[in-house]
């Protein structure tokens, strides 16, 4: 005779998994409103009524009373009598102000994964052999991009390059510099707006986020920038870069070690490289701490592991893999004498500053 289900258990159990659907609803709310620009109409205007929200968006006010009740149940938006609701400055600086808030996450949700995209992903798993970050398409670049752009417009030219041992120096002088894995080109336009004198290469194989950078090279008038649709493994086989950068994608890449020896026969011998990458620890323990570690382990599957195991004997390190000894040991292999670790008090990621 089976054990009699503890029913109590049962109903927190069923719970926690409706809690999830709730999430993917609310996702998606949360993606309609930036898409429909609703958070910034709603910053700084107070309490609003459906009617307001309509004529601040020329939006119908049907539909948007509907939405505006569901990110008050959310607890996204304050809910006021006569069924006004507001977007406090703490909401705002998360779901309205790309430009100028570290909080804002409003970008990371683009909607669901296209069903095209969740059926190759069974067959990966039935295969072994994951999709690249160019199978993914344009809107992963374009999420890629929202997501990891708060930090990377903010602080990495006032605060995290000057805490590197003289790169601010050499930039300023005149350097050659590379991004590995420059994605949308955030990190390569910031730099390359800031120092004009150096000139900057930016490396992708995917050819979204090449397309991507290109676009903003043209509009902001850059001259210093040179685009390169090609992973790391295609860097000169000879002392070229000053500086280096790959910010968040060791861990996506197949070959990471290829790509790591790549870097230290294109970095010249007094040169630097600065590795941005996901928090983590080797003690998945220890990871169990993190209350999204769900979230990350869900963008492992769907993205990054996926694109380090799109090519047989892939290494498959994933969202997770790169943690602190694990990039240690593996810029040691592959030619580097000097690793220091960095923490800026970003939420999701570490930096390392490799010397050879």
């Amino acid at each position: 005779m089976s054990e009699a289900i503890d029913q109590d258990a049962l109903k927190r159990y069923s719970f926690n998994v409706w809690s999830y659907k709730q999430g993917e609803m609310v996702s998606l709310m949360i993606h309609l409103g930036d898409r429909l620009g609703l958070y910034q109409a709603m910053d700084g205007a107070g309490p609003l009524t459906a009617d307001d929200l309509a004529a601040k968006t020329g939006l119908v006010k049907r539909w948007l009373f509907e939405w505006l009740r569901g990110q008050a149940a959310a607890r996204l938006l304050d809910y006021h009598d006569d069924d006004r609701f507001e977007l406090t400055p703490v909401g705002a600086a998360v779901l309205a102000d790309e430009t100028d808030s570290l909080s804002f996450a409003a970008g990371a949700f683009s909607g669901q994964i296209p069903p095209a995209t969740v059926d190759k992903l069974v067959d990966a798993f039935k295969t072994g052999i994951g999709l690249t970050y160019q199978d993914l398409g344009a809107s992963a670049a374009h999420r890629t991009e929202r997501m990891l752009g708060p930090w990377t417009r903010k602080e990495l030219v006032p605060k995290i390059l000057p805490a590197l041992d003289g790169v601010v120096e050499k930039l300023e002088r005149g350097a050659v510099a590379a991004d590995i894995g420059c994605g949308g080109g955030l990190a390569l336009m910031a730099m390359a707006a800031a120092f004009p004198a150096s000139e900057f290469h930016g490396y992708d194989p995917s050819s979204h986020a090449i397309d991507r950078c290109r676009e903003k090279v043209q509009t902001q008038g850059l001259s210093n920038v040179t685009l390169h649709n090609q992973g790391g493994e295609s860097l000169p086989n000879e002392p070229t870069f000053d500086f280096l950068i790959s910010f968040d994608c060791i861990h996506d890449m197949p070959q990471p070690a290829t790509v790591i020896r790549a870097i230290r026969h294109a970095i010249r011998e007094d040169g630097t490289w600065l590795i941005k990458d996901i928090r983590s620890a080797p003690d998945f323990k220890q990871n169990m701490r993190n209350p999204l570690l769900a979230m990350f382990y869900g963008f492992s599957v769907s993205a990054c592991m996926s694109s380090a195991l799109s090519e047989p004997g892939g290494a498959g390190l994933g969202t997770l893999g790169f943690n602190p000894e694990v990039a240690a040991s593996m810029v040691a292999e592959g030619g580097f004498s000097r690793f220091k670790e960095h923490d800026f008090e970003d939420p999701s990621n570490l930096y390392y500053e490799v010397r050879p």
